[in-house]
């Protein structure tokens, strides 16, 4: 068997170097925040932020997706609004895996991966029997009880909040929605100017004495910088885009309004040249039933008794590329935080978190747009975890 107790010992070491938001910590602290400014009050089981706001009758959480806290500030002149709002909190996280699907229920929900169990793009239903995608939902269970937690906009609305979420219209009833972000009313809104309008009217909704809670989704600087990678004059015009749109609320929204903008993970550019791609490595491929996970943050589940044949191959195979961890260990690292009972077998059993500008994965299982996609994200690393929390009072 290739590999040796040493390099065991060093992957555990690397993993326990990587800390994860605590509980009041990072993206999963947005929305409890937001419900505290506006004096709702918290769930029992929801950690009270190590953070606030200013007390206020109306927040807009306006999500970025892929607007990672470190390409925000090399290319901070695309932005000039934004770059002149401060942060309550020095260094903001979201947790691992970064990437969408764990992140937006980790800010929907207000808790950890471990604790609402979607842990990843992708995963292994069944125990790894059948590879399922959070964000298409396609034959996927029922959303409800699969993410049975209740969302802080669910307890925002019970807390006589008036909570709407601003967004496109196909992500209204998709599965994911329904699992990550469901409560309150929804505006679909497809171009900048039909969502700066949805915003406005979901405040002036409350009315003059009303409490208002929008969430408002924008999704292009992701899709530009999977496309053409982030840093590239596509990223930046949609970076300038989100920043004309915040600019627009800041302007607009009724006096006494916080406009709060975040994102759910950075991303840094993958070259092709650095892929590994199991279809084409039989060493790799060998032992391996699924890959699930995304290219920079793969799980694996492995034939019957092959885990640890299949870990030391990766440790060898990939030293200096990746952290090679079990299931166990990775989630004895915390790296999804505590894991509700039944939730282990969603993990797979082999976690791997690239590092450098590497990926992993299997071209067998991915569609054509995804393996031609230059931008990647969902490990540890900073470009990839660090993410703005940005505050602005109208």
């Amino acid at each position: 068997m290739p590999g040796t107790a040493a390099s065991s010992a060093a992957a555990v070491d690397a993993a326990a170097r990587y800390a994860p938001p605590g509980p009041g910590e990072g993206l999963p602290s947005v929305l409890p925040a937001a419900l505290t400014a506006l004096g709702a009050g918290l769930p029992n089981d929801i950690p009270e932020p190590t953070w606030s706001l200013e007390p206020t009758r109306r927040v807009v959480v306006v999500l970025v997706d892929g607007l990672g806290a470190r390409q925000l500030e090399r290319a901070s002149g695309h932005a000039p609004f934004l770059r002149t709002l401060g942060s309550p909190v020095e260094d903001f996280r979201c947790g691992f895996p970064s990437t969408t699907a764990t992140s937006l229920t980790s800010l929907g929900t207000g808790r950890r991966a471990g604790d609402h169990g979607i842990v990843g793009w992708q995963t292994g239903l069944d125990d790894g029997e059948r590879l399922f995608n959070h964000l298409g939902w396609r034959d996927g269970p029922d959303p409800l009880a699969h993410q049975p937690l209740s969302t802080q906009l669910q307890e925002a609305g019970r807390r006589d909040v008036n909570v709407t979420t601003v967004s496109r219209g196909m992500f209204e009833s998709s599965g994911f929605t329904r699992a990550a972000l469901r409560g309150g009313g929804f505006l679909p809104a497809e171009e900048p100017e039909e969502r700066t309008a949805g915003v406005l009217q979901a405040l002036a909704a409350a009315g003059r004495r009303g409490r208002a809670l929008v969430y408002a989704y924008w999704d292009e600087v992701d899709k530009a910088g999977h496309v053409h990678g982030p840093g590239s004059l596509e990223w930046g015009e949609a970076v300038e885009a989100v920043d004309a749109f915040v600019a627009g609320l800041a302007e607009q929204a009724p006096e006494g309004t916080t406009v709060v903008v975040t994102a759910d993970h950075g991303m840094i550019g993958a070259p092709l040249e650095r892929r590994h791609d199991l279809a084409y490595d039989e060493t790799l491929a060998a032992g391996v039933r699924l890959l699930a996970g995304e290219p920079r943050a793969p799980q694996a589940w492995c034939e019957p008794g092959a885990v640890e044949d299949v870990v030391a191959t990766w440790r060898e195979e990939l030293a200096g590329e990746a952290v090679v961890l079990t299931r166990d260990e990775a989630v004895g690292a915390g790296w999804f935080g505590p894991l509700r009972e039944g939730y282990e077998r969603r993990v797979g059993e082999v976690v791997v978190a690239m590092l450098g500008d590497s990926t992993l994965l299997d071209s067998a299982l991915l569609r054509p747009s995804i393996l031609r996609l230059r931008g990647h994200h969902g490990s540890i690393t900073d470009p990839e975890t660090a993410v703005p929390l940005l505050v602005h009072q109208v």
